[in-house]
């Protein structure tokens, strides 16, 4: 009888979760229901699961509609009809047409069309009539008065009862984007759309028994199930199981040569162990498909950074998914795949941002649409967002709004219209909002990914699932997820432009060979990591020197602890002052001192946590990590985390160890657990950072041009720029005829990019490019005006940006000369001459250009000065009483220094006040670092970007220098001389 269930996922419909539904339909007793969300079948998985659960027979549909206008309802008769329903509105989502008014073809689905909007045509034999209860009367009117054979029971189930309608109305104007009282009725549900027991819904169909009976028999005819235990991933690569594992050996023993030699007896052992875990468990295509990924992005010359938890795996460091060494690091491959670890494994592949969607490309062409898609995600309501949207369907004007999201115990606030949003606030919280794309996620299914879900097409272009990763991982997809980021961008643009300044080959992947390079170390030691992916914050720059790091171990050890919940918990403070003072370290037991001296005693990493219940406590590696999950809060099991727990205790009572010596290890993982770090994820990281390092510590200018041309650092443009010319570049404005459209490097010569100049359009600098590569250098501006169809806006912001300078004249004197070549031009086009006349010459006088002027100018197209410091359009010529490199030297000591704001950090303390971190560029271009505590911070707050002038006492921790502000002022630059 319930053949039109609507759960939130009905997005800005529905008021009830799918548990919430089937619990409230388990305890009226309903024996069989239908979800039919609007437009998606986001929900169908949990749904299936939960009737499951509650003894009720699971029935698949998706409501079709136009807009607010309701076309028909699909209903599966079985699994093959739900990939149906699922093909007819992925179809429709891809090539964004509407839905037909009436129904297609299916040979395993019905569809009910309401009462009141029955097609003027004869129905087909899967196509029925729902009538709902405030119908039955007009029944004897109509054309099926003496013929109740096609119709059905139809109650729309879209509220648990009357009392969410009012929160229904609110959702329904959030879509409509209209106050409350704009509603009208066809954009809303009726209030006696709800779900009622089964007798009272029987008993308006008394006198309808046939009706009754179609409904019935209509239900008995569909069913939907899962198979919530099997892998849905692509099954096989190869076309057998035998023949995946056969050819994963394979080329994993081809690989162990690769990267340990042929007779490495500790690789072959582990090899042999992970393959007969993942053949065993079904994974040997899931390998060999990121494997046949990879090979693609290498014969392309793609770089890529394989990370996460697969980094545990030396099959994935055979097959060069990853670069990081398990054994050299002591990685456990149970941390990736163990057979009682409950949700499936997923490799994170990073690639540059300029070949992701390369890659996305193959795999959706390797695998086929039809197997292939993007992992959707769900965003929410949440408090702010709830805030925003009810205040403005409840008619609240934008202060008031503003005052409510930024201060909700403000007494303005106390009113009945605040407090109606707070009290349907707190019934929406987690609601789903709206359907978007996972950061990387992507799953190559068996079976077409239709047999599950819908699949929407974001502007992405890509098919797109309609639930997200946690209902993907709970019917069997392992994910690949395929991700970008900016570092890998630079390192491969920072070696291609090494090759072309300097005619050196690089090598980015002797990562070996980087870790014992002693430039590359003493860059580490002093935190000279400017633009180096992962360790450039100020944050990281001040650990690493605090820590002295100069290994790769090291950099392992700092990439994890200054994660924010490790530093949270005060175990990096920690891990430093035993770095410092070891002698002060007391182990609990030898077992303990063996197994974490690499970390002086502190479990920074995950597989600490792991290593300790396997090597001090004997459990086994799987249930040492489903251990390590449950205490961080990601397993589910309550019963087997108390089996594990208990084995952990009786084990330790067997070795012999005293209770209170097992209880304080198990406080102490209890602790770790929850803040700990993936060492296989720092570690790959810190490769990435290694070949950062190398490209800077030998090809610093190359380097930096490449940290310029990716735009995706730690810092803004003008910081890098500045490193450049720290490092010895040259730096040049943009020129028509040096510049490219990304910024250059001519042996120590930097050009910047024409893509830094505000407002110039890329079509046009394109153009102009081009006819240069074609035709060679502009003579002038008059060649270039009549070369190039350019706009006079377009010309001014190249003269201001001194584009021209070769010429030899003044940007005034471009300016004018502009005014005259463009009028010329006009004439000569209208004129129909064959010839074009020559220009005549005009005398002007002296237009005079003044460097600031200059300055203010490159501030405005740029967004920092070139010809000028910064420095040097300050009023003072005051630059601090010391240098950021005196710092030292005057510890304990109150000075002023001076220096350009380059970014802040705030936190806050045990009192809930402000405290910032402040960073800062001195005049010779050297960081220093500052911190604002709160009493200072509110009578001297920062007022944004500039230079500030300050004030308070030098310290120094651990030999990283800076100070505790407790004055300053940011410093009045010289006017603008051009207004």
């Amino acid at each position: 009888m319930y053949l039109n269930c609507h759960s939130y996922y009905s997005l800005r419909y529905g008021t009830a979760a799918v548990e919430t539904l089937v619990e409230k339909a388990a305890e009226l007793g309903i024996g069989s229901m239908a979800l039919t969300d609007i437009n998606n079948s986001t929900g169908m998985v949990d749904f299936v699961r939960c009737c499951n659960e509650k003894g009720i027979d699971p029935v698949a549909g998706i409501e079709f509609r136009d807009g607010d206008h309701y076309l028909y309802t699909g209903i599966a008769r079985n699994g093959n009809g739900f990939r149906e329903l699922n093909e007819f509105l992925s179809y429709h989502n891809e090539v964004k047409l509407p839905f037909p008014a009436t129904a297609p073809h299916a040979s395993d689905a019905w569809f009910i069309y309401d009462f009141d909007r029955v097609p003027d045509r004869r129905l087909r034999s899967n196509e029925l009539i729902g009538i709902g209860p405030s119908q039955l009367n007009r029944l004897y009117s109509s054309p099926w008065r003496d013929d109740h054979s096609r119709l059905v029971i139809f109650q729309p189930v879209v509220m648990l009862g009357k009392n969410e309608h009012e929160l229904h109305r609110y959702l329904r104007a959030v879509d409509q984007n209209i106050v409350l009282g704009k509603l009208k009725p066809q954009m809303m549900a009726a209030e006696s759309d709800i779900l009622l027991p089964p007798d009272l819904l029987r008993c308006a169909y008394e006198d309808f028994p046939e009706i009754v009976r179609n409904t019935d028999r209509l239900m008995s005819d569909c069913s939907i199930s899962f198979d919530f235990s099997a892998v849905k991933n692509k099954r096989t690569y190869t076309g057998s199981r035998s023949d995946d594992r056969i050819l994963l050996e394979k080329l994993a023993l081809e690989g162990m040569e690769y990267r340990y030699g042929k007779h490495n007896r500790q690789a072959l052992q582990r090899i042999s162990h992970e393959l007969q875990v993942i053949d065993k468990l079904g994974f040997s295509s899931y390998f060999l498909v990121t494997w046949d990924v990879i090979r693609y992005s290498l014969s392309r010359g793609f770089y890529h950074v394989g990370r996460g938890s697969g980094a545990n795996s030396i099959v994935a460091y055979c097959l060069r998914i990853t670069d990081v060494d398990p054994i050299d690091l002591d990685l456990y491959f149970e941390r990736f795949i163990n057979p009682r670890r409950s949700s499936p494994p997923d490799f994170d592949i990073d690639f540059s941002w300029k070949e992701r969607d390369d890659v996305l490309d193959y795999i959706f062409k390797r695998y086929g649409r039809r197997h292939t898609a993007l992992i959707g995600t769900i965003s929410t309501f949440r408090d702010r967002s709830i805030f925003r949207e009810f205040g403005k369907v409840s008619g609240l004007a934008k202060e008031e709004i503003d005052l409510l999201v930024r201060d909700p115990e403000d007494p303005m606030n106390d009113n009945p219209v605040v407090s109606q949003i707070y009290r349907l606030g707190n019934q929406v919280m987690d609601f789903p909002n709206l359907r978007s794309i996972h950061a990387g996620g992507v799953i190559v299914s068996e079976e077409p990914i239709t047999r599950y879900v819908a699949l929407d097409m974001p502007p992405k272009g890509l098919p797109t699932t309609q639930w997200d990763m946690y209902v993907a991982e709970n019917i069997g997809y392992e994910k690949l997820d395929i991700l970008s980021q900016r570092g890998i961008g630079h390192i491969k643009d920072a070696a291609e432009i090494v090759r072309k300044n300097r005619g050196v080959s690089v090598d980015v992947h002797r990562v070996e060979q980087f870790k014992t390079d002693e430039k590359v170390l003493e860059q580490l030691r002093t935190g000279e990591t400017n633009g180096c992916f992962y360790i450039e914050s100020p944050a990281m720059r001040g650990l690493l020197k605090k820590l002295r790091c100069s290994s790769y171990k090291g950099l392992v050890a700092a990439s994890s602890i200054i994660r924010p919940g490790v530093a949270k918990s005060g175990m990096m403070r920690e891990y430093i002052h035993r770095f410092h003072h070891p002698e002060q370290i007391r182990y609990l037991h030898p077992v303990m001192e063996e197994l974490l001296a690499e970390t002086f005693g502190v479990m920074v990493y995950q597989e600490d946590v792991i290593r300790v219940c396997h090597h001090f406590a004997g459990l086994d590696l799987a249930d040492a990590d489903v251990l390590r999950r449950a205490m961080s809060g990601k397993y589910r099991s309550r019963k087997e985390f108390d089996r594990i727990a208990a084995r952990f205790f009786s084990n330790c009572r067997q070795k012999g160890y005293p209770d209170k010596l097992t209880n304080e290890v198990w406080r102490q993982i209890s602790s770790f657990a929850g803040y700990s770090f993936s060492k296989a994820h720092s570690a790959s990281f810190a490769v990435e950072s290694f070949q950062s390092l190398y490209l800077k510590a030998h090809f610093p200018l190359e380097f930096q041009v490449a940290v310029i041309n990716n735009f995706g650092g730690f810092y803004r443009t003008w910081v890098y720029v500045n490193e450049a010319r720290r490092k010895g570049a040259k730096i040049h404005l943009p020129c028509i005829n040096r510049s490219e459209y990304h910024t250059s490097i001519n042996g120590i010569d930097v050009f910047l990019g024409l893509v830094h100049l505000q407002n110039l359009e890329r079509g046009f600098s394109s153009i102009f490019l081009k006819e240069r590569e074609l035709n060679g250098e502009y003579s002038s501006l008059e060649n270039f005006v009549s070369r190039v169809a350019v706009k006079h806006e377009q010309l001014v912001i190249l003269i201001r940006a001194d584009a021209f300078r070769f010429t030899g004249k003044t940007k005034k004197e471009l300016l004018w000369e502009t005014q005259l070549i463009t009028k010329a031009k006009k004439q000569y086009e209208t004129s129909g001459q064959m010839f074009r006349v020559a220009e005549k010459k005009y005398n002007l006088p002296e237009l005079i250009q003044s460097e600031i002027e200059d300055a203010y100018d490159e501030i405005e197209l740029l967004g920092f000065s070139v010809t000028m410091d910064m420095f040097g359009l300050l009023k003072t010529r005051f630059r601090g009483e010391i240098m950021a490199c005196d710092m030292p030297e005057h510890v304990g000591k109150k000075k002023r220094m001076v220096g350009r704001l380059v970014t802040t950090k705030y936190v806050r303390t045990v009192k809930n006040e402000i405290m910032q971190f402040g960073t800062f560029l001195d005049a010779k271009g050297e960081f220093f670092d500052v911190v604002n505590f709160p009493g200072s911070l509110r009578k001297y707050p920062y007022k944004g970007s500039g230079i500030y002038l300050l004030l308070g006492e030098i310290t120094e921790e651990l030999g990283f220098p800076g100070m505790t502000v407790e004055k300053m002022e940011k410093l009045p630059l010289k006017p603008d001389p051009r207004y």
